[in-house]
């Protein structure tokens, strides 16, 4: 899974709409303190030139406020969710998730911004305080004809005051902002969801990626990030007793398990194929303290890193 930044979507956009990344800025962006654009999902799609493509599961560092027009599938760790007409749909930093537009019949509008963008001594909001950005939740509203058409005008008059000259026009904007936030708290989250089987099999899968990204250890330097099953459930923003059943039901394992058992295979691999020093080992592999890596090789394998290496040598 891949951590996309503001630079990464633009990146994205102007490659995928041919069309250069000085195309979509706003002209005195850098005059702001943090990043605000709003864009017209109808003119990005029109510069496609080929089948919509699918947006891969990832963790964005900003935060997007979509007014959906057109079939799509939004596509979390433990739900799939079908877009048939319209939604409004909230975006954050804390809540992977993949896109995929299902017909290239796509209008509408969104915006992206970071989290300096609506500090709290400019908007008087924590947004991570807020419901709508909370993990576990269900970003995703479905919304009629006529609450889509509603919402369109902020959203255009956010577009119209990003490209005035009116002095104090973030100020406006960020407002917008959150009269969208709001609106969104006020609606019903969708529940129109895939199968539970599928998600599951999601989340599996998923896991086991996020696990897998964290190997090989190349360098002594080099720690792995993600060591407890909380780590992992927070990634994906599921509960970590979720990530266990759906683990326990569809590998046998648990996630502490498979954490343990993909750690004692790197460290067999360092122990046996590299000099490094086994405190250097034991720290690259998220332990702190030699003793703490030590018992849980020793519990692991009834055997201790030092025979390891002997028995290698």
């Amino acid at each position: 899974m891949k951590t996309v930044t503001v630079e990464d979507f633009y990146k994205n956009a102007a490659k995928h709409s041919d069309g250069a990344v000085a195309d979509l800025l706003p002209v005195d962006i850098n005059k702001e303190i943090g990043h605000f654009n709003v864009f017209n999902v109808g003119e990005i799609f029109n510069r496609v030139k080929k089948d919509p493509s699918y947006v891969p599961y990832n963790r964005r560092l900003y935060y997007k406020i979509n007014l959906v027009r057109g079939r799509n599938v939004a596509e979390y760790a433990d739900k799939v969710i079908n877009i048939e007409k319209n939604a409004l749909v909230f975006g954050t930093p804390k809540i992977p998730y993949g896109w995929k537009p299902q017909s290239m019949d796509q209008s509408g509008m969104f915006c992206i911004f970071t989290d300096a963008f609506l500090v709290q001594s400019k908007s008087g909001v924590v947004l991570d305080a807020l419901p709508i950005f909370s993990p576990g939740g269900c970003p995703v509203f479905e919304i009629s004809d006529e609450q889509a058409d509603e919402l369109s005008l902020i959203f255009k008059k956010m577009q119209q005051e990003l490209a005035s000259d009116y002095l104090y026009k973030y100020d406006l904007i960020r407002n917008y902002v959150l009269e969208l936030i709001h609106y969104g708290q006020k609606l019903q989250p969708f529940t129109n969801y895939g199968n539970s089987h599928n998600a599951s099999a999601r989340v599996s899968s998923l896991f086991i990626e996020l696990l897998e990204r964290q190997f090989p250890i190349a360098s002594p330097d080099q720690k792995i990030v993600l060591r407890t099953a909380k780590d992992y459930a927070d990634r994906l923003a599921v509960h970590s007793n979720h990530l266990n059943k759906v683990l326990k039901e569809s590998t046998g394992k648990t996630t502490t398990e498979h954490i343990a058992a993909r750690v004692v295979q790197e460290a067999r691999i360092l122990l046996k194929q590299t000099n490094w020093n086994i405190s250097e080992i034991a720290y690259s592999l998220g332990f702190e303290q030699l003793s703490h890596f030590s018992n849980f090789f020793k519990k692991q394998t009834s055997l201790s890193p030092v025979e390891v290496r002997n028995l290698a040598g």
